[in-house]
Protein backbone atom coordinates (compact mmCIF):
# COMPACT_ATOMS: atom_id res chain seq x y z
CA UNK A 1 0.00 0.00 0.00
CA UNK A 2 1.43 3.38 -1.01
CA UNK A 3 2.02 6.12 1.57
CA UNK A 4 -0.75 8.26 0.04
CA UNK A 5 -3.18 5.34 0.24
CA UNK A 6 -2.33 4.83 3.90
CA UNK A 7 -2.82 8.50 4.74
CA UNK A 8 -6.20 8.69 2.98
CA UNK A 9 -7.68 5.34 4.00
CA UNK A 10 -11.06 5.83 5.59
CA UNK A 11 -13.93 4.04 7.24
CA UNK A 12 -16.92 3.71 4.88
CA UNK A 13 -20.06 5.28 6.34
CA UNK A 14 -22.04 2.16 5.52
CA UNK A 15 -19.57 0.07 7.56
CA UNK A 16 -19.82 2.43 10.54
CA UNK A 17 -23.60 2.29 10.38
CA UNK A 18 -23.58 -1.51 10.12
CA UNK A 19 -21.25 -1.85 13.12
CA UNK A 20 -23.29 0.51 15.26
CA UNK A 21 -25.87 -2.05 16.36
CA UNK A 22 -23.24 -4.60 17.34
CA UNK A 23 -21.02 -2.29 19.41
CA UNK A 24 -21.12 -3.06 23.13
CA UNK A 25 -18.37 -0.79 24.47
CA UNK A 26 -20.85 1.54 26.17
CA UNK A 27 -24.30 1.28 27.72
CA UNK A 28 -27.10 3.21 25.94
CA UNK A 29 -28.59 5.28 28.76
CA UNK A 30 -28.89 8.88 27.50
CA UNK A 31 -32.14 10.43 26.22
CA UNK A 32 -32.63 13.69 24.30
CA UNK A 33 -32.91 15.85 27.42
CA UNK A 34 -29.78 14.40 29.01
CA UNK A 35 -27.92 14.94 25.72
CA UNK A 36 -29.24 18.50 25.53
CA UNK A 37 -28.11 19.05 29.11
CA UNK A 38 -24.60 17.91 28.17
CA UNK A 39 -24.64 20.42 25.30
CA UNK A 40 -25.97 23.22 27.51
CA UNK A 41 -23.50 22.23 30.17
CA UNK A 42 -20.69 22.59 27.66
CA UNK A 43 -21.87 25.97 26.37
CA UNK A 44 -23.22 27.93 29.35
CA UNK A 45 -20.69 28.60 32.05
CA UNK A 46 -17.54 30.68 32.06
CA UNK A 47 -18.81 32.58 29.00
CA UNK A 48 -21.75 34.04 30.92
CA UNK A 49 -20.25 34.25 34.39
CA UNK A 50 -16.70 35.36 33.48
CA UNK A 51 -15.69 36.03 29.86
CA UNK A 52 -18.65 38.26 28.88
CA UNK A 53 -17.80 40.83 31.53
CA UNK A 54 -14.05 40.56 31.10
CA UNK A 55 -14.20 41.06 27.33
CA UNK A 56 -16.59 43.99 27.72
CA UNK A 57 -14.02 45.62 29.99
CA UNK A 58 -10.98 44.74 27.90
CA UNK A 59 -12.04 44.91 24.25
CA UNK A 60 -15.64 45.50 23.23
CA UNK A 61 -17.52 47.56 25.81
CA UNK A 62 -21.32 47.13 25.60
CA UNK A 63 -20.82 45.85 22.02
CA UNK A 64 -19.66 42.54 23.51
CA UNK A 65 -23.22 41.45 22.63
CA UNK A 66 -22.22 41.88 18.97
CA UNK A 67 -19.09 39.83 19.65
CA UNK A 68 -21.31 36.96 20.80
CA UNK A 69 -23.48 37.31 17.69
CA UNK A 70 -20.42 37.17 15.40
CA UNK A 71 -19.06 34.11 17.18
CA UNK A 72 -22.57 32.62 17.25
CA UNK A 73 -22.97 32.82 13.46
CA UNK A 74 -19.90 30.65 12.93
CA UNK A 75 -21.03 28.30 15.68
CA UNK A 76 -24.60 28.01 14.34
CA UNK A 77 -23.43 27.20 10.81
CA UNK A 78 -21.12 24.52 12.17
CA UNK A 79 -23.89 23.22 14.47
CA UNK A 80 -26.14 22.53 11.48
CA UNK A 81 -23.29 20.59 9.84
CA UNK A 82 -22.60 18.68 13.06
CA UNK A 83 -26.31 17.80 13.27
CA UNK A 84 -26.21 16.18 9.82
CA UNK A 85 -23.19 14.05 10.72
CA UNK A 86 -24.56 13.19 14.17
CA UNK A 87 -27.65 11.69 12.59
CA UNK A 88 -25.64 10.01 9.83
CA UNK A 89 -22.74 8.56 11.86
CA UNK A 90 -23.80 8.33 15.53
CA UNK A 91 -20.46 6.90 16.68
CA UNK A 92 -18.20 7.98 19.55
CA UNK A 93 -15.53 10.43 18.44
CA UNK A 94 -17.53 13.34 16.98
CA UNK A 95 -15.48 15.39 14.48
CA UNK A 96 -12.69 12.80 14.55
CA UNK A 97 -15.02 10.01 13.43
CA UNK A 98 -16.78 12.21 10.86
CA UNK A 99 -13.41 13.13 9.36
CA UNK A 100 -12.32 9.48 9.30
CA UNK A 101 -15.37 8.60 7.24
CA UNK A 102 -14.98 11.38 4.69
CA UNK A 103 -11.46 12.85 4.57
CA UNK A 104 -9.17 9.98 5.51
CA UNK A 105 -7.03 8.78 8.38
CA UNK A 106 -4.35 11.50 8.54
CA UNK A 107 -6.87 14.36 8.63
CA UNK A 108 -8.97 12.44 11.16
CA UNK A 109 -5.94 11.84 13.36
CA UNK A 110 -4.94 15.50 13.31
CA UNK A 111 -8.48 16.61 14.19
CA UNK A 112 -8.77 14.03 16.97
CA UNK A 113 -5.31 14.85 18.32
CA UNK A 114 -6.09 18.55 18.16
CA UNK A 115 -9.47 18.26 19.88
CA UNK A 116 -7.95 16.09 22.59
CA UNK A 117 -5.72 18.99 23.60
CA UNK A 118 -8.36 21.68 23.07
CA UNK A 119 -11.01 19.94 25.18
CA UNK A 120 -8.47 19.27 27.94
CA UNK A 121 -7.42 22.93 27.93
CA UNK A 122 -11.07 23.98 28.06
CA UNK A 123 -11.50 21.88 31.20
CA UNK A 124 -8.44 23.59 32.68
CA UNK A 125 -9.60 27.07 31.66
CA UNK A 126 -13.10 26.56 33.04
CA UNK A 127 -11.73 25.13 36.27
CA UNK A 128 -9.58 28.25 36.59
CA UNK A 129 -12.60 30.52 35.99
CA UNK A 130 -14.68 28.45 38.40
CA UNK A 131 -12.14 28.94 41.17
CA UNK A 132 -12.67 32.72 41.08
CA UNK A 133 -16.32 32.30 42.05
CA UNK A 134 -15.47 29.76 44.75
CA UNK A 135 -12.96 32.17 46.27
CA UNK A 136 -15.50 35.00 46.05
CA UNK A 137 -18.05 32.83 47.85
CA UNK A 138 -15.57 31.73 50.52
CA UNK A 139 -14.49 35.34 51.09
CA UNK A 140 -18.16 36.33 51.57
CA UNK A 141 -18.32 33.87 54.47
CA UNK A 142 -15.01 35.04 55.92
CA UNK A 143 -13.07 31.97 54.80
CA UNK A 144 -9.81 33.01 53.16
CA UNK A 145 -7.51 30.60 51.39
CA UNK A 146 -3.76 31.40 51.68
CA UNK A 147 -2.69 33.77 48.90
CA UNK A 148 -0.16 31.27 47.54
CA UNK A 149 -2.99 28.79 46.77
CA UNK A 150 -5.48 31.29 45.30
CA UNK A 151 -4.14 31.41 41.74
CA UNK A 152 -1.53 30.47 39.16
CA UNK A 153 1.99 31.90 39.40
CA UNK A 154 1.47 34.34 36.52
CA UNK A 155 -1.53 35.83 38.31
CA UNK A 156 0.82 37.90 40.48
CA UNK A 157 0.34 38.84 44.15
CA UNK A 158 2.54 36.02 45.39
CA UNK A 159 0.30 33.27 44.03
CA UNK A 160 1.87 29.87 43.37
CA UNK A 161 -0.87 27.33 42.59
CA UNK A 162 -4.62 27.40 41.98
CA UNK A 163 -5.62 24.68 44.43
CA UNK A 164 -9.39 25.03 43.93
CA UNK A 165 -9.11 24.66 40.14
CA UNK A 166 -6.89 21.59 40.41
CA UNK A 167 -9.18 19.88 42.92
CA UNK A 168 -12.33 20.35 40.85
CA UNK A 169 -10.66 18.95 37.72
CA UNK A 170 -9.71 15.76 39.55
CA UNK A 171 -13.11 15.51 41.27
CA UNK A 172 -14.99 15.62 37.95
CA UNK A 173 -12.61 13.02 36.49
CA UNK A 174 -13.46 10.70 39.38
CA UNK A 175 -17.20 11.30 38.85
CA UNK A 176 -16.86 10.45 35.15
CA UNK A 177 -15.31 7.09 35.94
CA UNK A 178 -18.60 6.10 37.59
CA UNK A 179 -21.65 5.03 35.59
CA UNK A 180 -22.44 7.48 32.81
CA UNK A 181 -26.07 7.84 33.84
CA UNK A 182 -25.08 8.85 37.38
CA UNK A 183 -22.99 11.74 36.12
CA UNK A 184 -25.58 12.59 33.46
CA UNK A 185 -28.39 12.85 36.03
CA UNK A 186 -26.29 15.09 38.27
CA UNK A 187 -25.33 17.17 35.23
CA UNK A 188 -28.96 17.54 34.10
CA UNK A 189 -29.97 18.80 37.54
CA UNK A 190 -27.07 21.27 37.63
CA UNK A 191 -27.89 22.54 34.12
CA UNK A 192 -31.54 23.06 35.07
CA UNK A 193 -30.44 25.11 38.12
CA UNK A 194 -28.02 27.04 35.93
CA UNK A 195 -30.59 27.99 33.30
CA UNK A 196 -33.11 29.07 35.94
CA UNK A 197 -30.41 31.12 37.69
CA UNK A 198 -29.41 32.89 34.47
CA UNK A 199 -33.06 33.72 33.76
CA UNK A 200 -33.42 35.12 37.31
CA UNK A 201 -30.26 37.22 36.87
CA UNK A 202 -31.64 38.62 33.61
CA UNK A 203 -35.03 39.31 35.19
CA UNK A 204 -33.67 41.05 38.29
CA UNK A 205 -30.90 42.86 36.43
CA UNK A 206 -33.31 44.24 33.81
CA UNK A 207 -34.91 46.45 36.49
CA UNK A 208 -31.51 48.07 37.17
CA UNK A 209 -30.46 48.78 33.59
CA UNK A 210 -29.41 52.37 32.93
CA UNK A 211 -29.37 52.95 29.13
CA UNK A 212 -26.66 55.59 29.66
CA UNK A 213 -24.24 52.71 30.33
CA UNK A 214 -24.71 51.58 26.72
CA UNK A 215 -23.33 54.84 25.32
CA UNK A 216 -21.11 54.69 23.44
CA UNK A 217 -22.16 51.19 22.45
CA UNK A 218 -18.86 50.69 20.60
CA UNK A 219 -16.25 52.64 22.63
CA UNK A 220 -13.67 54.64 20.72
CA UNK A 221 -10.51 52.76 19.84
CA UNK A 222 -7.61 53.44 22.24
CA UNK A 223 -4.02 52.22 22.33
CA UNK A 224 -2.39 51.67 25.70
CA UNK A 225 1.15 52.56 26.75
CA UNK A 226 2.16 48.98 25.92
CA UNK A 227 1.04 49.46 22.31
CA UNK A 228 -1.94 47.10 22.68
CA UNK A 229 -5.21 48.40 21.21
CA UNK A 230 -8.64 48.14 22.85
CA UNK A 231 -12.25 48.85 21.83
CA UNK A 232 -13.53 50.09 18.48
CA UNK A 233 -14.83 47.65 15.87
CA UNK A 234 -11.50 45.87 15.89
CA UNK A 235 -11.98 45.29 19.61
CA UNK A 236 -15.42 43.81 18.93
CA UNK A 237 -13.87 41.28 16.53
CA UNK A 238 -11.00 40.55 18.93
CA UNK A 239 -13.55 39.86 21.66
CA UNK A 240 -15.50 37.62 19.27
CA UNK A 241 -12.40 35.48 18.75
CA UNK A 242 -12.09 35.09 22.53
CA UNK A 243 -15.77 34.58 23.43
CA UNK A 244 -16.03 31.96 20.71
CA UNK A 245 -14.63 29.86 23.55
CA UNK A 246 -18.11 30.22 25.09
CA UNK A 247 -20.42 29.51 22.14
CA UNK A 248 -19.43 26.00 21.23
CA UNK A 249 -19.86 22.98 23.44
CA UNK A 250 -22.77 21.27 21.71
CA UNK A 251 -20.14 19.15 19.95
CA UNK A 252 -19.42 17.51 23.31
CA UNK A 253 -22.75 15.70 23.25
CA UNK A 254 -21.90 14.07 19.90
CA UNK A 255 -18.94 12.30 21.53
CA UNK A 256 -21.47 10.38 23.64
CA UNK A 257 -23.25 9.02 20.55
CA UNK A 258 -22.79 5.37 21.54
CA UNK A 259 -24.35 6.09 24.93
CA UNK A 260 -27.51 7.62 23.43
CA UNK A 261 -30.72 5.59 23.38
CA UNK A 262 -31.79 6.79 19.92
CA UNK A 263 -28.76 8.65 18.53
CA UNK A 264 -29.94 9.23 14.96
CA UNK A 265 -33.06 11.01 16.18
CA UNK A 266 -31.88 12.61 19.42
CA UNK A 267 -28.37 13.88 18.59
CA UNK A 268 -29.43 16.45 15.93
CA UNK A 269 -32.29 17.66 18.15
CA UNK A 270 -30.01 18.04 21.16
CA UNK A 271 -27.39 19.99 19.16
CA UNK A 272 -29.87 22.56 17.86
CA UNK A 273 -31.75 22.85 21.17
CA UNK A 274 -28.63 23.45 23.23
CA UNK A 275 -27.20 26.10 20.89
CA UNK A 276 -30.52 27.93 20.47
CA UNK A 277 -31.20 28.22 24.21
CA UNK A 278 -27.65 29.21 25.10
CA UNK A 279 -27.28 31.94 22.44
CA UNK A 280 -30.55 33.55 23.55
CA UNK A 281 -29.30 33.65 27.14
CA UNK A 282 -25.83 34.89 26.20
CA UNK A 283 -26.97 37.87 24.16
CA UNK A 284 -29.61 38.87 26.70
CA UNK A 285 -27.34 38.70 29.74
CA UNK A 286 -24.53 40.68 28.08
CA UNK A 287 -26.96 43.51 27.36
CA UNK A 288 -28.29 43.44 30.93
CA UNK A 289 -24.83 43.23 32.47
CA UNK A 290 -23.38 46.17 30.52
CA UNK A 291 -26.60 48.13 31.17
CA UNK A 292 -26.41 47.66 34.94
CA UNK A 293 -22.90 49.09 35.41
CA UNK A 294 -20.22 50.67 33.27
CA UNK A 295 -18.31 48.09 31.26
CA UNK A 296 -15.12 49.43 32.87
CA UNK A 297 -16.21 47.85 36.17
CA UNK A 298 -16.42 44.32 34.76
CA UNK A 299 -12.74 43.43 34.50
CA UNK A 300 -12.53 41.03 37.46
CA UNK A 301 -12.74 37.31 38.28
CA UNK A 302 -16.51 37.32 39.01
CA UNK A 303 -18.03 40.15 36.92
CA UNK A 304 -21.70 39.17 37.21
CA UNK A 305 -21.53 38.92 40.99
CA UNK A 306 -19.54 42.16 41.23
CA UNK A 307 -22.08 44.00 39.05
CA UNK A 308 -24.84 43.27 41.56
CA UNK A 309 -22.58 43.99 44.51
CA UNK A 310 -21.68 47.37 42.97
CA UNK A 311 -25.38 48.25 43.07
CA UNK A 312 -25.61 47.33 46.75
CA UNK A 313 -27.23 43.91 46.21
CA UNK A 314 -24.61 41.83 47.99
CA UNK A 315 -27.11 39.06 48.71
CA UNK A 316 -27.75 38.40 45.05
CA UNK A 317 -24.03 38.69 44.31
CA UNK A 318 -23.40 35.89 46.81
CA UNK A 319 -26.28 33.87 45.32
CA UNK A 320 -24.80 34.28 41.82
CA UNK A 321 -21.42 33.11 43.06
CA UNK A 322 -23.07 30.06 44.62
CA UNK A 323 -24.95 29.32 41.39
CA UNK A 324 -21.79 29.79 39.31
CA UNK A 325 -19.91 27.42 41.59
CA UNK A 326 -22.50 24.72 40.88
CA UNK A 327 -23.25 25.47 37.24
CA UNK A 328 -19.74 25.82 35.84
CA UNK A 329 -19.16 22.26 37.04
CA UNK A 330 -21.37 21.11 34.15
CA UNK A 331 -18.96 22.68 31.64
CA UNK A 332 -16.06 20.77 33.14
CA UNK A 333 -18.21 17.62 33.08
CA UNK A 334 -19.15 18.03 29.40
CA UNK A 335 -15.67 18.70 28.03
CA UNK A 336 -13.89 16.10 30.12
CA UNK A 337 -16.49 13.55 29.01
CA UNK A 338 -15.83 14.58 25.39
CA UNK A 339 -12.04 14.49 25.69
CA UNK A 340 -12.07 11.05 27.30
CA UNK A 341 -14.27 9.62 24.55
CA UNK A 342 -12.14 11.07 21.77
CA UNK A 343 -9.07 9.55 23.43
CA UNK A 344 -10.98 6.25 23.68
CA UNK A 345 -11.96 6.39 19.98
CA UNK A 346 -8.37 7.12 18.88
CA UNK A 347 -7.17 4.16 20.93
CA UNK A 348 -9.93 1.83 19.72
CA UNK A 349 -8.88 2.59 16.15
CA UNK A 350 -5.25 1.80 16.95
CA UNK A 351 -3.93 5.34 16.53
CA UNK A 352 -3.03 5.48 20.23
CA UNK A 353 -2.19 2.49 22.50
CA UNK A 354 -5.11 0.08 22.88
CA UNK A 355 -4.56 0.08 26.67
CA UNK A 356 -6.68 3.25 26.79
CA UNK A 357 -9.55 1.61 24.87
CA UNK A 358 -10.71 -0.52 27.78
CA UNK A 359 -13.93 0.29 29.62
CA UNK A 360 -14.34 -0.25 33.34
CA UNK A 361 -15.72 -3.78 33.94
CA UNK A 362 -18.31 -2.56 36.45
CA UNK A 363 -19.12 1.01 35.41
CA UNK A 364 -18.79 0.76 31.62
CA UNK A 365 -16.81 4.03 31.33
CA UNK A 366 -13.43 4.82 29.68
CA UNK A 367 -11.79 5.23 33.08
CA UNK A 368 -8.14 5.16 31.98
CA UNK A 369 -8.18 8.18 29.64
CA UNK A 370 -10.55 9.96 32.04
CA UNK A 371 -8.20 9.69 35.01
CA UNK A 372 -5.18 10.64 32.87
CA UNK A 373 -7.06 13.74 31.69
CA UNK A 374 -8.01 14.57 35.25
CA UNK A 375 -4.36 14.66 36.30
CA UNK A 376 -3.26 16.68 33.25
CA UNK A 377 -6.05 19.26 33.52
CA UNK A 378 -5.49 19.63 37.27
CA UNK A 379 -1.86 20.56 36.69
CA UNK A 380 -2.67 23.02 33.87
CA UNK A 381 -5.52 24.63 35.84
CA UNK A 382 -3.31 24.97 38.88
CA UNK A 383 -0.34 26.50 37.09
CA UNK A 384 -1.84 28.72 34.34
CA UNK A 385 -4.39 31.58 34.63
CA UNK A 386 -7.69 31.58 32.73
CA UNK A 387 -6.75 34.26 30.20
CA UNK A 388 -3.65 32.45 28.99
CA UNK A 389 -5.40 29.08 28.62
CA UNK A 390 -8.52 30.54 26.95
CA UNK A 391 -6.39 32.02 24.17
CA UNK A 392 -5.13 28.56 23.24
CA UNK A 393 -8.37 26.61 23.02
CA UNK A 394 -10.27 28.25 20.17
CA UNK A 395 -7.88 27.41 17.36
CA UNK A 396 -8.47 23.67 17.54
CA UNK A 397 -12.25 23.87 17.65
CA UNK A 398 -12.33 26.42 14.80
CA UNK A 399 -10.14 24.05 12.76
CA UNK A 400 -12.59 21.22 13.48
CA UNK A 401 -15.50 23.44 12.41
CA UNK A 402 -13.78 24.10 9.07
CA UNK A 403 -13.25 20.37 8.55
CA UNK A 404 -16.85 19.46 9.45
CA UNK A 405 -18.36 22.14 7.20
CA UNK A 406 -16.05 21.04 4.36
CA UNK A 407 -16.92 17.39 4.94
CA UNK A 408 -20.65 18.12 4.53
CA UNK A 409 -19.93 19.68 1.12
CA UNK A 410 -17.75 16.73 0.09
CA UNK A 411 -20.23 14.08 1.25
CA UNK A 412 -23.18 15.80 -0.42
CA UNK A 413 -21.24 15.59 -3.68
CA UNK A 414 -19.92 12.04 -3.22
CA UNK A 415 -23.08 10.44 -1.84
CA UNK A 416 -26.05 12.76 -2.36
CA UNK A 417 -28.59 9.94 -1.97
CA UNK A 418 -27.29 8.61 1.35
CA UNK A 419 -30.22 8.54 3.85
CA UNK A 420 -29.80 11.34 6.41
CA UNK A 421 -31.76 11.69 9.66
CA UNK A 422 -31.11 15.44 9.50
CA UNK A 423 -30.06 17.50 6.47
CA UNK A 424 -28.13 20.75 6.84
CA UNK A 425 -30.33 23.40 5.17
CA UNK A 426 -29.22 25.75 2.39
CA UNK A 427 -26.17 23.78 1.31
CA UNK A 428 -23.64 25.05 0.20
CA UNK A 429 -24.44 28.45 1.79
CA UNK A 430 -24.50 27.32 5.44
CA UNK A 431 -21.25 25.28 5.32
CA UNK A 432 -19.49 28.10 3.45
CA UNK A 433 -20.64 30.61 6.11
CA UNK A 434 -19.24 28.33 8.79
CA UNK A 435 -15.91 28.04 6.94
CA UNK A 436 -15.58 31.77 6.22
CA UNK A 437 -16.42 32.90 9.75
CA UNK A 438 -14.13 30.27 11.28
CA UNK A 439 -11.22 31.35 9.06
CA UNK A 440 -11.92 34.98 9.99
CA UNK A 441 -11.88 34.23 13.71
CA UNK A 442 -8.71 32.17 13.28
CA UNK A 443 -7.03 35.20 11.72
CA UNK A 444 -7.75 37.19 14.89
CA UNK A 445 -5.91 34.81 17.20
CA UNK A 446 -2.53 35.78 18.63
CA UNK A 447 0.81 34.56 17.25
CA UNK A 448 1.54 32.59 20.43
CA UNK A 449 -1.68 30.66 19.92
CA UNK A 450 -0.58 29.67 16.42
CA UNK A 451 2.86 28.74 17.68
CA UNK A 452 1.44 26.36 20.31
CA UNK A 453 -0.96 24.92 17.72
CA UNK A 454 1.82 24.26 15.21
CA UNK A 455 3.94 22.66 17.92
CA UNK A 456 1.09 20.36 18.99
CA UNK A 457 0.37 19.38 15.36
CA UNK A 458 4.08 18.63 14.82
CA UNK A 459 4.07 16.38 17.90
CA UNK A 460 0.93 14.70 16.57
CA UNK A 461 2.59 13.98 13.23
CA UNK A 462 5.57 12.42 15.00
CA UNK A 463 3.28 10.14 17.03
CA UNK A 464 1.21 9.22 13.98
CA UNK A 465 4.17 8.22 11.81
CA UNK A 466 5.96 6.51 14.71
CA UNK A 467 2.91 4.58 15.96
CA UNK A 468 -0.49 5.24 14.46
CA UNK A 469 0.18 4.55 10.79
CA UNK A 470 1.47 1.05 11.64
CA UNK A 471 -0.96 0.14 14.42
CA UNK A 472 -4.14 1.48 12.82
CA UNK A 473 -6.92 -1.09 12.56
CA UNK A 474 -7.12 -0.21 8.87
CA UNK A 475 -3.44 -1.05 8.34
CA UNK A 476 -2.75 -4.25 6.38
CA UNK A 477 -1.78 -7.29 8.51
CA UNK A 478 1.93 -7.47 9.28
Amino acid sequence: MSLLAQLTRHKPIEQLQAELGSRRDFRRVLGVWQLTAIGLGGIIGVGIFVLAGQQAAANAGPAVALSFIIAGIASAAAALCYAEFAGLIPVTGSAYTYSYATLGELVAWLIGWDLLLEYALIVAAVASGWSGYVLNLLDAFGLHLPEALRGAPHSGDGRVFNLIAALVAMAVALLLTMRTEWGARANTLIVAIKVVAVVVVIGVGAFHVDPANWHPFVPERVVGADGVGHYGWQGVVTAAAVVFFAVFGYDTLTTAAEEAKDPQRDLPRAILLSLGVSMTLYITITLVLTGMVSYTQLGNDAPVAHAFQALGMKWIGAAISATAVASILSVIFAFMLAAARIWFALSRDGLLPAWFAKVHPSYGTPHRPTLALGLFTALVAGLFPLGEVAKLVNIGVLSAFIVICSAVLILRRRKPDLPRAFRTPWVPVVPVIGIVFSVWLLSELAAITWAVFVGWVALGLVIYFAWGIRHSRLAPPR
